[in-house]
């Protein structure tokens, strides 16, 4: 089991509307700070609800198709 602290979060794509927990890295506080870093290219959630209707186990999401994030 991956240490660090799981979060649950709703991202807004170009197309989509994804809704899942994301995996915050022990050495970092916040979204924000995992998400911003330059080696990330895509961000992990898993147990995603996609667009209110679809499931899904796993999604990885381009961070370039990104235009909101929001923590539940």
């Amino acid at each position: 089991m991956p240490e660090g602290k799981k979060v649950r979060i709703r991202v807004r794509t170009v197309n989509c509307t994804y809704v899942g927990d994301f995996l915050i890295p022990p050495m970092r506080n916040r979204v924000s700070d995992a998400i911003n870093e330059e080696q990330r290219l895509f961000i992990n959630l898993t147990d995603v609800l996609i667009n209110d209707k679809d499931r899904s186990d796993f999604v990885a999401i381009n961070k370039n198709l990104i235009e909101s994030i929001a923590q539940l």
